[in-house]
């Protein structure tokens, strides 16, 4: 089983704060203004702040979870995530980016909920991995994904499929401000989308999701940041 030593972690943190110059936090001390919330699958391969090559504080606001869910249930209703919105509404972020990765988890055990017709897990993972199923149930209804799907085809175009729906989510939600622009991407590391492991891919701008209007949307120089399994969709 794998497992980390209280000395490689406190040797691992003191690497941290020796490397950081003087005044690293002078422009944070006393509050932040994060221009970026940047909600990412919670998971071990996929770094928020190493994607973004964010190596300043305050400039990024990550909340995560399995599944990278703006959503949660509260009283019967599906609102926005509080870690999600609290940057919005509080520290004035007006960028927010979703951020799906190839291979999700996550995604996979949503997958075979809807297949077996069950979710063996704690109730805490349960209770995530139940708000996914819907996503799910959606996608495979709209041919999303076929009978002749191989599995791990089918994981991705999901997972893609589930970055749009959190998209769109949070741009019909009233909590939300008209002028929050909201994109949709997926880091991959397994090279599915490109021969770039690391780089995202933007599937979805302000519910945008044509690759074609994207490209259009981006400069130039990184038209090759926008492409979609489900362009036929």
């Amino acid at each position: 089983m794998p497992g980390a030593s209280i000395e490689a972690l406190l040797e691992r943190n003191r690497t941290h704060a020796d490397s950081l110059p003087e005044g690293y936090f002078d422009a944070v001390h006393d509050g932040q203004r994060p221009p970026v919330v940047s909600i990412c699958c919670s998971d071990s391969r996929v770094s928020q702040e190493g994607m973004w090559s964010v190596d300043e504080p305050g400039w990024l606001f990550t909340p995560s979870n399995i599944g990278n869910q703006v959503w949660e249930r509260h009283d019967g209703d599906l609102v926005v995530d509080g870690s999600v919105l609290y940057p919005i509404s509080h520290t004035g972020t007006r960028t927010t980016a979703v951020v799906g990765h190839t291979g999700c988890g996550a995604v996979t055990a949503a997958y075979h909920a809807v297949r077996t017709g069950s979710i063996d897990e704690p109730a805490g993972i349960r209770r995530r991995l139940e708000l996914l199923v819907p996503v799910v149930e959606e996608a495979m209804e709209r041919g999303v994904v076929g009978s002749d799907t191989s599995e791990s085809d089918a994981i991705n175009r999901l997972v893609e499929y589930n970055v749009r729906r959190q998209v769109e989510f949070l741009e019909e939600s009233d909590d939300v401000p008209d002028d929050e622009r909201i994109y949709g991407f997926v880091y991959d590391f397994q090279g599915i989308y490109g021969s770039s492991p690391g780089r995202v891919y933007l599937v979805s701008a302000g519910g945008v999701t044509d690759p074609e209007r994207l490209r259009s949307e981006v400069p130039s120089e990184y038209a090759e940041h926008v492409e979609s399994l489900l362009e036929e969709e």
